[in-house]
């Protein structure tokens, strides 16, 4: 069986509802389903994130989270100056997800490329979904 990571994002106070949804699209995107993912990971500015921390219990999934400076040295499809700007890394969901994948695991391990869902909420959830190594 094929397994994945979940790479996380979103913005501060996001409902759980939201990163739900994110997450359901983005695997179904992948043609994948909750029971393959063997980790969700974040960057370390989102530890206190109740949606994230909620959402990884639900699951049974470890939750991993990475520095801004380890997440910035991972080569992704997507940077974004907009999100380097806020955490000092150009990608929080895309890098995280590769990073959670194994270290060295190549961009072209991610299945599902930065995922954005607003959610009735009116904020952002942001979802990667990377391959795992064996």
């Amino acid at each position: 069986m094929t397994t994945y990571t979940v790479g996380l994002g979103c913005d501060r106070g996001v409902a759980l509802d939201t990163v739900r949804e994110a997450v359901r699209a983005a695997l179904d995107l992948a043609g994948a389903h909750a029971g393959q993912v063997v980790a969700a990971a974040s960057i370390t500015i989102k530890q206190d994130e109740a949606a994230l921390l909620a959402l990884a219990q639900e699951h049974g999934w470890p939750l991993v989270f990475y520095a801004p400076e380890q997440l910035a040295q991972v080569e992704v499809p997507n940077p974004s100056e907009t999100v380097r700007k806020y955490t000092g890394t150009p990608s929080v969901s895309e890098a995280a997800a590769l990073l959670a994948a194994g270290p060295h695991t190549p961009m072209t391990a991610l299945v599902v490329e930065k995922h954005k869902h607003r959610g009735a909420d009116g904020k952002n959830a942001t979802v990667s979904i990377a391959r795992k190594e064996a």
